[in-house]
């Protein structure tokens, strides 16, 4: 059994963070920039931008992971799309009866590096290819390609995280294997321009966020597997 996942071995582009599987995309750009720049100089400008542009996209920024008992943070920077009960899929071994899910959409301007949501071990791994749909629309979470982990923390609690590619991200990249244990907060995966992830929690718990709300992977805690379950209701200010 392998112990810890954080995957990303960053590099640093300019200052900021870049997640290793970037690199190859930042040189690419890079490269083409020097050829057609060569070729005609004024694409050389247009290409230095899509090369800053990418390194910005694949950037991993350092995470403080609040270390609370029973805390679920948020696997992804982005948007609570939905909140809901929904029937798991089949892959992830998790019974055929709703439980809580979140749902977190993350645009093409947030950090698309996933981190995961609870401590425990990496119980199950799936991957069931599909279709490219917006990933902020309900049927993304049936239709769409996805990459799911089941983790088990030391209660024998099981979380489902189901990473799901977008209209634009083609590429799930996961970090953790079967038997691998996670730390909270823990890189686990990224998802490659545009993509959501959802979080299936054990029945009976109730999520702390509401659609709408932004999330920050690793940090923003979505709900709390010990104490007292109380609903949460937003207001927009």
């Amino acid at each position: 059994m392998r112990s810890g996942s954080d995957a990303s071995n960053a590099g640093s582009g300019l200052g900021v963070p870049v997640h290793r599987e970037g690199w190859r995309f930042i040189l690419l750009f890079f490269g083409l920039s020097l050829l057609f720049g060569l070729l005609w100089r004024p694409l050389f400008g247009p290409g230095i931008v899509l090369t800053l542009w990418c390194a910005y996209f694949f950037r991993d920024p350092p995470r403080v992971t609040p270390l609370l008992p029973g805390a679920v943070v948020s696997p992804a920077d982005g948007r609570v799309v939905s909140v809901t009960a929904r029937v798991p899929p089949a892959e992830l071994g998790l019974g055929a009866q709703p439980l809580p899910c979140i749902s977190v959409f993350m645009s093409v301007f947030d950090v698309h590096v996933n981190r995961t949501p609870v401590p425990g071990r990496v119980v199950r791994r799936s991957y069931r290819p599909g279709r490219f749909f917006n990933a902020a629309l309900d049927k993304a979470s049936d239709d769409n390609e996805r990459q799911g982990y089941v983790i088990e923390d030391d209660a024998g609690r099981r979380i489902g995280l189901v990473q799901i590619a977008g209209l634009i991200a083609r590429r799930i990249v996961g970090f953790a294997e079967e038997g691998t244990v996670l730390h909270p907060g823990d890189r686990i995966g990224l998802i490659r321009f545009g993509s959501r992830c959802d979080v299936y929690l054990p029945q009976g718990i109730v999520p702390r966020v509401c659609v709408g709300q932004r999330t920050v992977a690793g940090e923003t805690v979505i709900a709390y597997l010990d104490g007292p379950q109380v609903a949460v209701e937003g207001r927009r200010t």
